[in-house]
């Protein structure tokens, strides 16, 4: 038997969160707009990811979560270059 499935559409959310996983792309080389652009975009990635089944939400999920990391990096190596600078 053959069950009968229907493909959901992709919601805001989840296309929102893809988008914003590019943009981190370029956000995380200024870290005052990686944060917000990432955390937002895994944020709405796990939202969309509850209600629905596609891959857009799973590809913001992932982008946002890889350009979160290297953001963070960023802002670490930038703290040490700043202390290195002083002390």
């Amino acid at each position: 038997m053959e069950e009968n499935k229907t493909q959901q559409p992709a919601s805001g959310k989840s296309i929102a969160s893809f988008v914003l996983g590019l943009v981190g792309i370029i956000a995380w080389l200024i870290p005052l707009f990686g944060y917000p652009v990432t955390i937002t975009g895994l944020v709405l990635g796990i939202l969309a990811r509850k209600t629905e089944k596609n891959g857009f939400s799973l590809a913001g999920i992932i982008l946002s979560s890889i350009t979160l990391a290297i953001t963070l990096i960023n802002s670490i190596l930038g703290a040490i270059m700043v202390l290195s600078m002083y002390y």
